[in-house]
């Protein structure tokens, strides 16, 4: 397996302000320098890295700087985040746009997959239909990506109308779009991380490592909190997947490289 580790911890996840009046436009996006957190995370021992589509589109006018930063450090783009709604009717064909321009910000700088969160709760409560048209939608992001030669997966998600296993059983039985376990966001909700690999492990696409302390609620560098990773990646292997691992850490209080080496080392000893 190879190990990557995502963008997110230089500057933490923002949206687009103009997201807020045009749906079109609310790209995601990291606060802080992707030059630093690439030449970061090659130092820390990484061989790939996954961006938000909002810091792709940033050099959307000068591709040729990014590939730069890239090749520079010897990193692989291997992934795209996005995200939207998808249950409201009315929105979804803007939504559907932004992802459509993220899958071909994706392709255009080399990335391999499409990694999508979303589902939203409505004020009112959430319906049975929601999750019909989140699982619609989703089968849409999946030809979005397929199209341009990526393979698309769903990241469950606090926050979203997949949180809980119930929930996670239900979205997967009306979709067909790939699995990306994100390990924190998992247990934060209430579930084994482990068993939900084992479980759809014929789903899984991609992966998000990441380390959870519930009490005070915490996400943390891998082997710094509760999370049982040795049966977690035993999980990842018994499902047949050879490919990235990706770390993912939202925020750290201190270096952002340090806790990316904290977790490089971590995964080292049970790797071996």
């Amino acid at each position: 397996m190879k190990l990557g580790y995502c963008s997110i911890t230089w500057g933490g996840v923002v949206g687009d302000a103009g997201g807020v009046t045009s749906v079109k436009d609310l790209f995601y996006r990291t606060n802080g320098p992707m030059d630093k957190a690439v030449q970061d995370i090659a130092a820390a021992g990484y061989e790939g890295t996954e961006m938000f589509d909002g810091n792709l589109a940033e050099y959307a006018e000068n591709p040729d700087e990014l590939r730069g930063i890239l090749e520079g450090s010897g990193l692989s783009l291997v992934s795209v985040y996005t995200g939207a709604n998808f249950i409201y009717a009315d929105i979804l064909p803007d939504e559907l746009h932004r992802i459509h321009r993220a899958a071909e910000l994706a392709a255009t700088f080399g990335a391999e997959r499409l990694v999508v969160g979303g589902g939203a709760r409505r004020a009112a409560g959430t319906t049975d239909e929601d999750y019909v048209r989140l699982g619609t939608a989703l089968d849409r992001v999946t030809d979005i990506a397929e199209s341009f030669g990526l393979s698309a997966s769903y990241h469950p998600h606090l926050t979203t109308i997949v949180e809980s296993p119930d929930e996670l059983e239900r979205l997967m039985g009306l979709s067909r779009i790939g699995f990306c376990p994100d390990t924190a966001h998992l247990a934060a909700g209430g579930c084994d991380p482990a068993a939900e690999i084992r479980k759809y492990s014929d789903r899984l696409r991609h992966v998000h490592l990441k380390d959870f302390r519930k009490d005070p609620f915490q996400f943390l560098p891998l082997g710094e909190g509760d999370l049982n990773f040795p049966d977690i990646i035993a999980a990842i292997k018994e499902s047949g997947y050879d490919s990235w691992l990706m770390v993912e850490l939202d925020s750290y209080d201190g270096d952002p490289r340090a806790a990316a080496e904290i977790s490089k080392k971590y995964l080292g000893t049970i790797l071996s």
